[in-house]
């Protein structure tokens, strides 16, 4: 199997390059020179140009980044541990849990006929936190229950269903302002927060990625299957724990603060697999960490539209990146290999 560890540095630089081009594009261009000086010197040419990026698109480029690593690792470790191509970090019914915190704060009020004022984006926050927090308790108990990995992953997608059923029952009983409002938010959005949030987020991702990188050798020898790594000495249980624990922190918090962003968490871990030729999870951790951050920051250019004043909603874009990548990698079993 070939080293191909050169790629680290091409794709770093390949990073920065996105960053800067996220932070170029949109309604109003502006160069590359002027965001680097202004940047690193803190003198802008106008400034229009040093609101628009130190209050709006800088937030929104970091966003991009952290959600794409967060995203990355979770589908990475699903796919890993569930032994299953298609796995993502939505599996569990973790992100629809978030989905339902929100529901519950913008739809509840109006099907039951009630005014719900005073929504912002940390009600917004907290609630897809909240929702995210009570599936993975409730999945944490199954899991304490299950011992088999596939009756997991089962029982994930049940609870997913469930709770997309309840949210479905409240969409059709609630008004259509709050309808509105809460199908805005389930299209995701990477520029509805502020620092101090992109500050919590930022938070919640490096405490997800924690357990990550702490049982690298532990996902390889899951490669083999779970009766392997218990012959191996490792501990399957704690594996389990540690990936629902890291996957709702990630994947949760991500839902919660920008809404559903589709396609990322499984797609990505497929092409790092296909760029570096590897298996070797200490060489794929970082690889999608770094492909998940550069895909969201084009998928987040790309719906600049720039020159528009409009924007795409960021869930529609990755959908379409996202689904043929998917659609390619089952038509030519890229992927059945490294499972």
């Amino acid at each position: 199997m070939p080293n191909r560890s050169y790629l680290f540095p091409f794709f770093l630089l390949l990073l920065i390059l996105s960053f800067l081009l996220n932070l170029s594009l949109g309604s109003v261009w502006i160069p590359f020179g002027e965001i680097v000086s202004g940047l690193f010197t803190g003198d802008w040419s106008k400034i229009s140009w040093e609101q628009i990026i130190l209050n709006y698109r800088l937030p929104k480029a970091l966003v991009a980044i952290f959600a794409g690593i967060g995203l990355s690792l979770s589908g990475l470790q699903m796919q890993t541990f569930f032994r299953n191509p298609l796995a993502g970090p939505f599996v569990l019914g973790i992100s629809s849990g978030a989905g339902l915190g929100v529901a519950i704060l913008m739809l509840a009020g109006s099907a039951f006929g009630f005014a719900m004022s005073g929504i912002n984006s940390w009600a917004i926050a907290i609630a897809g936190i909240f929702g995210a927090g009570l599936v993975l308790t409730a999945v944490s108990l199954v899991a304490w229950k299950v011992k088999d990995s596939m009756t997991l992953l089962i029982v994930g997608l049940m609870f997913g269903s469930a709770v997309s059923a309840v949210i479905s029952v409240l969409s059709y009983f609630s008004g259509a302002e709050a309808l509105k409002l809460f199908t805005v938010w389930s299209m995701g959005s990477l520029g509805a927060l502020g620092w101090s949030q992109v500050g919590i987020l930022a938070i919640l991702i490096v405490i997800g990625s924690i357990p990550v990188y702490a049982s690298v050798k532990s996902y390889n020898a899951l490669l083999l299957g779970e009766a392997y790594a218990k012959s191996m000495g490792i501990r399957t249980e704690k594996m389990r724990w540690l990936m629902i624990i890291s996957t709702g922190i990630l994947a949760g918090g991500i839902t919660a603060f920008c809404g559903p962003i589709a396609f990322v968490g499984i797609a990505v871990p497929h092409l790092a697999r296909i760029v570096w030729k590897s298996s070797d999870h200490r060489i794929l951790f970082p690889a999608s960490a770094l492909i998940g951050a550069i895909l969201l920051l084009l998928c987040d250019a790309a719906g600049q539209l720039p020159g528009f004043a409009s924007t795409l909603p960021i869930n529609a874009v990755t959908s379409l990146v996202g689904a043929p990548i998917v659609i390619g990698l089952i038509l030519k079993r890229n992927f059945s290999r490294d499972f």
